[in-house]
C-alpha cells in the first residue's frame, strides 16, 4: 500500500488550499482515510477523517468549519479543502488509512502513511 499527499505550498492567511491523497494497492471502500498534521516542535495531531463509504466524517475542533474532507471520484483521491487558513495551520500534512470502522481519530489506529506535504501559511 502506498499513499501520496500533494497540494501543499506557501499561502497567505485567509487563503485556501486543497490537498489530495492518492492511495494505491488497496481498493477504495476497504479503508477509511484520515489527514493529520505536525507542526515544528509539536506532536502529530488529527485533522480530519472520512469513513469507508463517506457516511462518517470527523474534524478536529481547530479546523471544524474551515476544512472539508471529500472524495474526488474522477481523480480517485481523497481531498482536504482548507479555507480561511491561519498561520497556526502551518505544518506538514499527512494522509493515512485505517481498516477500522467509525470515526477513527487516533494516529495509532492508522496502518499506512504517506510522506507528507508541507503547508506554510504566512501572516
Amino acid at each position: 500500500v502506498q499513499l501520496q499527499a500533494s497540494g501543499g505550498g506557501l499561502v497567505q492567511a485567509g487563503d485556501s488550499l486543497r490537498l489530495s491523497c492518492t492511495v494505491s494497492g488497496r481498493t477504495w471502500g476497504t479503508y477509511a482515510l484520515g489527514w493529520f498534521r505536525q507542526a515544528p516542535g509539536r506532536e502529530r495531531e488529527f485533522v480530519a477523517m472520512r469513513s469507508r463509504k463517506g457516511s462518517v466524517t470527523r474534524y478536529s475542533d481547530s479546523v471544524k468549519g474551515r476544512f472539508a474532507i471529500s472524495r474526488d471520484n474522477a481523480k480517485n483521491t481523497v481531498d482536504l479543502e482548507m479555507n480561511s487558513l491561519k498561520p497556526e495551520d502551518t505544518a506538514v500534512y499527512y494522509c493515512a488509512i485505517t481498516f477500522q470502522y467509525g470515526g477513527v481519530q487516533s494516529a495509532e489506529d492508522y496502518a499506512y502513511w504517506g510522506p507528507g506535504t508541507l503547508v506554510t501559511v504566512s501572516s
